[in-house]
């Protein structure tokens, strides 16, 4: 697995950079573990599907912004993607 951590950028509700699977950037994988560093009460506003490989496949808008994009310091094989943060809700 990749050293890759949660990053935001500051142009973004919330920009999530991993691995890209799709062609046009719009696709990445993430840990499965990556969930656990979200705030408690949230999450991503996004469907995931589990890759069965210990990694989740998620699409949002791929960020075009070159100077959020240069911050990341994204190796080649890596994307950003904007997801919307949601509040989790927990049936009563």
């Amino acid at each position: 697995m990749g050293k890759r951590t949660d990053r935001k950028a500051d142009t973004a509700p919330h920009a999530d950079a991993y691995w890209r699977t799709g062609p046009d950037g719009s696709v990445i994988e993430i840990p499965h573990m990556l969930l656990g560093f979200l705030e408690t009460g949230t999450c991503l506003g996004t469907p995931l599907t589990d890759t069965g490989r210990g990694t989740f496949a998620l699409s949002g808008t791929p960020v075009t912004d070159l100077e959020a994009l240069q911050q990341m310091e994204l190796p080649d094989h890596e994307t950003a993607i904007e997801v919307p943060i949601g509040k989790e809700i927990r049936p009563v």
